[in-house]
């Protein structure tokens, strides 16, 4: 089978994003799996590349077109949109200049990708508030992907190793959160979660539904939505063919470890940090002697999308964007769902 074209955003050119993408495209095996693309801006990689000293390893091939690519080891290609300007560039700040370069990132991938001329999608970070101040009012990567490709029915996938959750909300506050727990969109996310799953080659995947309140409500006591919107949600969807094993919701506070051993492959969540956290103690370790992250890893996949996306599931590093030290290892799991999902697709 052909290797699959991968289109990657640079993410916000304040932020790590140019220096994460140069270290997981410096790898031989990558390019034995797929054809790396990244969107963005050559003058900017080349910054990074001399930053992490690896101008006698590396060089950059700036191309206006897919099939300019060389999609070779030692070869960076990327569809250079010359968005940046060096001399004004500020590592770590929100700036104007940089939000409308990020922007442009991602909606180039998408156009590339619903031509076909890209297999996936994979994004770096960008940051909320520069596109905000350049002008395009999202809230982040799952909204502009589901404008600009007119999806009404998506939801957010964190994976990392056999843990893997698809939320009912994410970026709303906690208390919209809550009042979006419906039987309708609860359905959906079932659904989303099992597609997802199979998309990655789980034939029949087991999905874990979450409770909202303390111990899934405890029939009632500590809240109703267990009871009004969750469980018929969950019945309509076994009655679909979906195996949800327990048939009712499960305490949020045991699922994960649940999960962990082998119970389900998906958790279907209720919000945001219900999701986010657990993934995130798992795939983030610090190590406090050396004062450094020694993993940030895992990753953020739209489904419901036309087209492929995954993305990192950390942000820009401004604190430390532009001195080499950022780990590559969520954008490498990444391009390898990314992988995943190409593959299974064709």
């Amino acid at each position: 089978m052909e290797r699959p074209i991968i289109g990657i955003t640079m993410g916000d050119p304040a932020g790590n994003g140019p220096e994460l993408s140069i270290k997981s495209l410096n790898s031989e095996t990558l390019y034995q799996k797929c054809r790396p693309l990244i969107i963005g801006d050559a003058g900017c990689l080349r910054v990074a590349i001399d930053t992490l000293k690896l101008s006698n390893q590396i060089k950059v091939n700036g191309v206006s077109d897919p099939s300019e690519a060389k999609f070779e080891y030692g070869t960076i290609d990327v569809i250079d949109m010359k968005n940046v300007d060096l001399a004004t560039r500020e590592f770590g700040k929100v700036q104007k200049m940089c939000g409308e370069a990020a922007f442009q990132y991602v909606t180039k991938v998408i156009e590339l990708a619903k031509t076909g001329e890209i297999d996936a999608t994979v994004t770096n970070a960008l940051n909320k508030e520069s596109i905000n101040l350049a002008g395009h009012n999202y809230s982040g990567h799952t909204e502009i992907y589901a404008d600009y490709t007119d999806t009404a029915d998506y939801a957010m996938m964190l994976a990392h190793d056999e843990l893997r959750v698809v939320h009912v909300s994410t970026h709303v506050s906690l208390l919209q959160a809550c009042q979006a727990v419906k039987k309708e969109r609860v359905l959906e996310a079932i659904r989303l979660a099992a597609s997802g799953c199979q998309a990655l080659g789980i034939e029949e995947p087991k999905i874990a539904v979450a409770g909202l309140n303390p111990h899934a409500g405890e029939n009632g006591m500590f809240g109703r939505e267990e009871i009004e919107e969750i469980l018929p949600a969950i019945e309509i969807a076994t009655k679909e063919g979906i195996c949800i094993p327990d048939g009712k919701a499960v305490p949020p506070d045991t699922v994960f470890s649940k999960m962990e051993g082998g119970w389900y492959d998906v958790a279907v969540v209720m919000y945001h940090d219900q999701g986010h956290i657990p993934l995130k103690v798992k795939g983030f370790v610090y190590n406090k002697e050396l004062s450094k992250w020694d993993s940030v890893a895992g990753v953020n996949i739209t489904l419901g999308l036309p087209i492929i996306r995954v993305s990192v599931d950390h942000g820009t590093g401004f604190g430390h964007a532009g001195d080499g030290s950022a780990s590559p290892a969520s954008l490498n799991n990444a391009i390898d769902y990314a992988i995943r999902f190409a593959i299974h697709k064709r």
